[in-house]
């Protein structure tokens, strides 16, 4: 089986989600059709650390969510990525929305990054969250979660519990290539395929220079979008060369516990 899956790499316009869902729309529309399609960390903000010094963050059930749901039932796709909101019992949450036709599955980012000050005004998530869409099993992981192989780590029942991580990111020029290395070390360690979706431009305090990739359970880095400008990729996931791949080197059987 293979599904087609599309990153897009996004220049974020700051505080100004109108505008960031416009310029989305337009290139989901542009963009080949795929079953997935995956836009950065705060995709329609910018990396906001300060949520309640901005009229602009949206509740549970905002304006931008309610955009997602139209896009996947338009596109007949899951739209994913991550948004600044403010949850109903009043905490911000950096939320890995996924969504589907008839379905809201969310991750609230775990690892917040203490070294810009996301844990001083963000609640973290205390679940690891796995979706399943058409078949294919994705584990979702938000930017600085990238850092941490343990809480990522592909667990074992009977299989594996997933085929996919999905990370998506504003992750700063600065320290680019660790995010261009950890990206291949997940895909290698945990056997699966990989896509990392960052964001270019620049906001406040930051320059970004992407670095979106699609990467095998090899850890070859089968395509990338080019540094320093807007693009999207579009990837198949091969699940019959994944489970060839896992049933010919069960490396994962190996594990540590």
């Amino acid at each position: 089986m293979n599904m087609q899956i599309t990153l897009l790499q996004r220049n974020i316009e700051w505080a100004a989600p109108s505008v960031n869902r416009t310029r989305a729309e337009q290139a989901l529309l542009l963009a080949p059709r795929s079953d997935l399609y995956v836009l950065p960390e705060m995709w329609s903000t910018g990396f906001v650390t300060s949520p309640a010094d901005y009229d602009c963050i949206e509740g549970e059930n905002g304006t931008t969510l309610s955009w997602m749901q139209q896009m996947a039932r338009q596109l007949d796709a899951a739209v994913a990525g991550s948004l600044s909101i403010q949850a109903q019992d009043g905490t911000y949450r950096n939320r890995f929305y996924f969504v589907t036709p008839d379905k809201v599955e969310h991750y609230d980012k775990h690892h917040l990054f203490t070294y810009g000050g996301e844990h001083l005004r963000y609640t973290p998530g205390q679940a690891r969250v796995v979706v399943e869409w058409r078949g294919v099993r994705f584990l979702l992981q938000v930017c600085y979660d990238l850092r941490f192989p343990i809480f990522a780590r592909n667990k074992m029942g009977e299989q594996p519990d997933y085929d996919c991580i999905l990370y998506v990111a504003s992750w700063p020029t600065p320290r680019v290539e660790a995010w261009r290395t950890l990206l291949l070390a997940r895909a290698i360690e945990n056997q699966c395929y990989v896509c990392g979706v960052n964001r270019v431009g620049t906001d406040p305090t930051c320059q970004y220079c992407g670095g979106t990739a699609f990467i095998d359970p090899y850890g070859v880095r089968e395509q990338e979008v080019p540094m320093n400008e807007e693009g999207i990729l579009t990837a198949r996931l091969d699940m019959d060369r994944l489970n060839a791949f896992r049933e010919k080197f069960p490396v994962l059987l190996d594990r540590d516990i």
